[in-house]
Parts: structure tokens; sequence; C-alpha cells
């Protein structure tokens, strides 16, 4: 009898678990209950080449994201390139599509280290890192702009030779 009650017992835990579960799947932070739409992320983006010589030109492009960034008709990519050294060496600001698509090509400078370099590509002056269930994507009013939310900036790697 003991282990038909503790048997018992265990059932009805996991039930009231997997019950408390489902309660508490629309307050999460990936829900989408805030505002409709679920998290919309900044489509992955590629570069051409993956090793260029200083001098070479490289492209920076990212086709349309699957969901709906809403990034607005004047949206805007912000790229950027870090030399071996760790020093900024390029760094630009492109035209974006609604919908997160862009192609932005630079020329490697001459004075840029070579080895290993990082090439990013974000969305600019908007909060393109949102993980709260809510899209930001819309342009802020006001003075006040949207801040980023926990994410790591994504990163190509380049590799720049001589």
């Amino acid at each position: 009898m003991a282990f038909c009650l503790k048997y018992r017992g265990r059932r009805f835990t996991t039930a009231a678990l997997m019950g408390a579960l489902l309660l508490l799947a629309p307050i999460s932070g990936c829900s989408s209950a805030a505002g409709g739409e679920p998290p919309c992320f900044p489509p992955a983006y590629s570069l051409t080449p993956a090793e260029a010589t200083l001098g070479d030109k490289v492209t920076v492009a990212a086709p349309d994201a699957d969901c709906n960034p809403r990034y607005g008709m004047n949206a805007r990519i912000q790229v950027s390139l870090t030399d071996a050294s760790g020093a900024e060496v390029v760094k630009a600001t492109t035209a974006m599509n609604d919908a997160g698509g862009f192609s932005y090509t630079f020329v490697v400078p001459l004075r840029a280290v070579a080895g290993d370099a990082v090439v990013t590509a974000v969305p600019y002056n908007i909060d393109w890192c949102d993980d709260t269930g809510r899209n930001n994507r819309v342009a802020a009013s006001g003075d006040v702009l949207p801040e980023r939310v926990s994410c790591v900036i994504p990163m190509q790697p380049l590799a720049i030779t001589r």
C-alpha cells in the first residue's frame, strides 16, 4: 500500500509540475504574449571572401529575416572590422531593408594588421537584440532610444594576409 501511495504521489507531483510549467510558459523571456509577435533576431550575415589581402574588397551581406523584424524604411546596419591587433580599422553604416537584408563592400585598409580579424554587423541605433519577448525594432519616439538587452554580438572571422 505504501508503494501505491508513493507512486500516486509522484504522478501527482509530475502532473502538478507540468501544469505549473504550462502556466508559466507565457511569461518566460521568449513568449509572444507582450505584443503579438515573437522575438525576431537579425538574419545571419556572411563574408565573401573569408580570407583577404590588404587592399582587397570584402562583402558583408545578409538575406531578409524569416520573421518580421520591422526595422523600418530608414534602417541602417553598422559594419566594423577589428584587425589582429584589436584596432577597429573599418567602421561604417549602410542601408538595410525593413526585413534586415543588406550588402556592404569595404576595402581592407593597408594599415590593418595581418592575422585573425573579426567583422561585426549589427542594426544601427536600434534595439537589435531582444530576449524579452517584445519586438522593439519599431523606432523609438522622442529622445529616448531603446537599449540592447542581454546577448552576444554576432561576429564573423576574416583572415587578413599580406
